[in-house]
């Protein structure tokens, strides 16, 4: 099994921002919510998507 390794980070508010090389071997990008309770998480294939998520991520912890 592959470890995954994720580079360019970068952060909006509570939400990083990596990228990726997904199962399929292409670049991808993932943005996830690092606040206690949220779960969110997406992958994204540009980078532009993954932060316009992390920007438009409303926060909803249980």
């Amino acid at each position: 099994m592959t470890r995954k390794r994720f580079w360019d980070r970068n952060s909006v508010g509570q939400v990083q921002i990596a990228t990726h090389t997904d199962r399929h071997g292409r670049t991808a990008h993932v943005a996830a919510c690092t606040a206690p309770g949220c779960d969110w998480s997406a992958d994204y294939l540009s980078r532009a998507a993954a932060e316009l998520a992390a920007q438009s991520h409303q926060c909803a912890p249980r």
